[in-house]
This record gives structure tokens, C-alpha cells and sequence, in this order.
């Protein structure tokens, strides 16, 4: 036995012996507003679901960004016959993701890395086909399906700097999971280079499905009603921040005001949840703030809102032509630009972007984004685009180029596994 398939054996022994203690940390994450309480059940595999009647897909990807990534090439497999199940582990992805499915399609929570979790669910939805999104790497996922010949694609993939350190401490496990792959479609060079060394067949570049996806929706009614309430007030949107950010943000807001009286920022945090944290430090900065949660519609906006729900984010980029991505000010690794970019945003952004670094790159390269290290550069920059309307449009429209010319890696892995495709529709009409 090698070291990989040792540690391997060790995990699932102790995965199996979790068991019991399962249904304790779901309920505890269920009181913390990490689980959905009317379908714990599904993160212990088990459903309320009817079978999927054809040929299934499964594509799984972690929480919202990667399972919206997928949506492209759920379109494409279910217009060549497949059945979709898409699998998330977060309460907030499976709130968005389920008014966006295409037909044939339907939402599960992916269960717990447990053996017999996964084998209940593998067991129920025999899949004939397993896409993972970026990296989400569970060994008992892994196991189960090989041992059933599922085939396992990873698609969309990518690997962090650190995440690529942590595997290299324990190649043998890496390798051992790995090699139950049955090719690697990574998003970069760079991502295609970590798997490959760690033992990942069959690797090439596909580039990023994120590009493929349409931007976010809004309600017409609702996006008028906010445009009437806004009027001509200098606006602009701070979109997936974090803690840590929305003091600089108040510090820039601060700033703005000596020069636009009437400016109005527009924070949606990252998690929902904090919604009234954010509130309460607004008014400790003497600005006043209004929750999208506590809004009764009839109000003027204040000069801070905060967009404390869920899947609203096509509504307010489509609110401004400026839009600052958070996650960047403070050493978080960066949320993704292309929503806003393919909105008609001009883009800024703080210095820790490694997440997304390629995208930010061209954005920056480009004109299509801007650098800001604090709150007065935030300031600097959101001024000098108020006051020149026509270099934030340009900006705008570089960004949704750039964007736009990066589409077509969902064309590209559904070309890559036609062999897959083709064979298990052959199968299918032949049974």
C-alpha cells in the first residue's frame, strides 16, 4: 500500500466514523443559517425528489460563483439530451441558482463527504457523467464514483497558490484522487500546471466558464422604481464586500460628499447576512443607511443603502456605471469582475485580486478597470469618473469587450468531451 492509498484508507475510516455526529453539526449549521432546515436530508443523501427520467449529468460546483459558471454548460448537455442535476453545498447558491435552471435541470444539496452519504446518493441518481467545478476535491465523491465507472471530469478548474502548497505537502493523496479523473479542463496555464503535478490526467487549458454565463437578471418594474427614486444623484455600487471594507468605503463615501452633496453609495456585502453590521458602522461614521431588507419602497434613498438580499445583483449593477469589487481591499484573493463588466460597469478594485488575477490583468491592461489601494484613491477615482461621464462609459464599454472576447470555453469542453457524450448516448438508444 502507498502512501496516498494509506492516507485515503485513513480518511474514509474516519469520514464513516463521522457518521453518527452528522445530523448534530447539521443542526447546529442549521441555527447558524448555513443549512436549509426543510432539506437537511439531502446533505445526508437522501431525497424527496423523483428519480431523473434519461441520461444524467451531474455538474457540481461549491457555492455561487462556480455553480452560475456551470449554467453555460448545463444549457449545452441538456440540449444534447441529458438530464441536469446540479449539486452546491451553500444555502445562498441553491436560493439563486434554482430560478436560473435551464429545463431539464434540478438543484440538490451535495451531501456530506461521508461513504455512505455518497453512496445513497450515487446510488439513487446514478449519474452517467460527474463534472466538478474549480476545486472542489472530496476523496469519498472521488472514490465512490470511480468504483461505480462513473467518469470524472473536472472542468473550470482551478488551483490557488495556496491550496497547490497544502496538496504538494501530501502528493500521494493527491495523487491517489487524482488519477480517478478522467481529464482536467483548468482555467489557466498556471491551474493546468498544479494539477498536472499533482497527477491529474489528461490536463489542458479550457479557459473560464464564467465568461459564458448571461449577467444576472432584474425585475423591469423594480429597476425603474429604483431609477425614479435615484433620479440624477451621482450613484455607484460596492459589490461583494467584506469586513474590513466598508470603512474604507465610508471613509471615500465621507470624502465625496464635500464635492457631491447628493451621492449615494450602494453596498452589496458578499453575505447577506451582515447586513445590519454594516448598517450600525454607517451610522457610527453620522451617515444614514437603509437596509433593501427594512425598505418600504416610498422612501428617498439615503446616502448609504445596503442591499442585504439574495440574488439581487443584476438589479444594482444595472443601477450605476461604476462598480467597485470587493474582496480586493482587503487580503481576501478578490470576487469576480464579469457581472459587472458585462452590465456596463467601469471597474475598480483594490490589490488582492490573485483569485482572478488573469481577468484583472486584461481589465487593467485594457482601461477597462482601475488600481485603488484606499479610501482617498477609491474617492479620487469615483470623482473623477462622476465628473466625466463619457471616461466612465468608455471604461464601461472596454470591460464588456474584454469580457466578451474571453467567452466561448463552455463551445470548448463540450467539443473536449464529445467522446464522453457520444458514447453514452449511443449506449442509452442501444438499451
Amino acid at each position: 500500500m502507498t502512501n496516498g492509498t494509506f492516507f485515503l484508507a485513513i480518511y474514509r475510516f474516519a469520514s464513516a466514523a463521522f457518521a453518527p455526529c452528522a445530523p448534530l453539526l447539521l443542526n447546529w449549521r442549521q441555527k447558524q443559517g448555513l443549512e436549509d432546515r426543510a432539506r437537511l436530508s439531502e446533505r445526508l443523501g437522501v431525497t424527496n425528489h423523483p428519480r431523473l427520467p434519461g441520461l444524467v449529468a451531474w455538474l457540481h460546483g461549491a457555492s455561487l460563483g462556480e455553480s452560475l459558471a456551470l449554467l453555460p454548460l448545463a444549457e449545452k448537455l441538456a440540449a444534447r439530451g441529458f438530464d441536469i442535476l446540479l449539486t452546491t453545498g451553500t444555502v445562498t447558491s441553491a436560493a439563486v441558482i434554482e430560478t436560473r435552471l435551464p429545463p431539464r435541470a434540478i438543484h440538490q444539496f451535495i451531501p456530506l463527504d461521508v461513504p455512505r452519504f455518497m453512496t445513497q446518493f450515487l446510488d439513487y441518481w446514478c449519474p452517467e457523467i460527474v463534472f466538478i467545478a474549480e476545486s472542489e476535491v472530496w476523496p469519498n465523491l472521488f472514490v465512490e464514483t470511480h468504483r461505480r465507472n462513473i467518469p470524472i471530469l473536472l472542468v473550470n478548474a482551478r488551483m490557488s497558490a495556496r491550496s497547490f502548497r497544502r496538496w504538494r505537502r501530501i502528493s500521494g493523496f493527491a495523487k491517489a484522487l487524482f488519477e480517478k479523473t478522467g481529464f482536467c479542463l483548468a482555467q489557466s496555464v498556471v491551474d493546468a500546471e498544479r494539477f498536472a503535478s499533482l497527477g491529474a490526467p489528461h490536463v489542458h487549458v479550457g479557459g473560464n466558464l464564467k465568461y459564458d454565463v448571461s449577467p444576472p437578471p432584474a425585475n423591469p418594474q423594480t429597476l425603474a422604481g429604483f431609477k425614479a427614486r435615484i433620479g440624477g444623484r451621482p450613484v455607484w455600487i460596492a459589490a461583494a464586500t467584506h469586513a474590513g471594507e466598508e470603512e474604507l468605503i465610508f471613509e471615500a463615501h465621507s470624502q465625496l460628499l464635500k464635492r457631491f452633496p447628493s451621492v449615494l453609495t450602494v453596498i452589496v456585502p458578499r453575505h447577506s447576512r451582515r447586513g445590519q453590521a454594516i448598517k450600525t458602522l454607517a451610522q457610527s461614521f453620522g451617515l444614514q443607511c437603509q437596509l433593501r431588507s427594512e425598505d418600504d419602497r416610498d422612501q428617498l434613498l439615503p446616502s448609504i443603502y445596503v442591499a442585504d438580499t439574495v440574488g439581487e445583483t443584476g438589479l444594482f449593477y444595472r443601477l450605476s456605471e461604476i462598480a467597485f469589487i470587493g474582496k480586493s481591499l482587503v487580503a481576501g484573493g478578490g470576487q469576480s469582475p464579469i457581472e459587472a463588466a458585462k452590465l456596463g460597469c467601469a471597474i475598480l478594485h483594490g490589490p488582492h485580486v490573485d483569485n482572478f488575477i488573469d481577468v484583472y490583468d486584461r481589465l487593467d491592461t485594457m482601461h477597462g478597470a482601475a488600481v485603488i489601494g484606499d479610501a482617498e484613491a477609491l474617492a479620487l477615482a469615483l470623482a473623477y469618473l462622476f465628473a466625466d461621464a463619457a471616461k466612465a462609459r468608455d471604461m464601461a464599454r472596454t470591460a464588456a469587450d474584454v469580457v466578451e472576447n474571453l467567452s466561448g470555453t463552455s463551445d470548448f469542453i463540450m467539443q473536449a468531451i464529445e467522446p464522453y457524450v457520444a458514447q453514452l448516448v449511443l449506449e442509452r438508444q442501444m438499451s
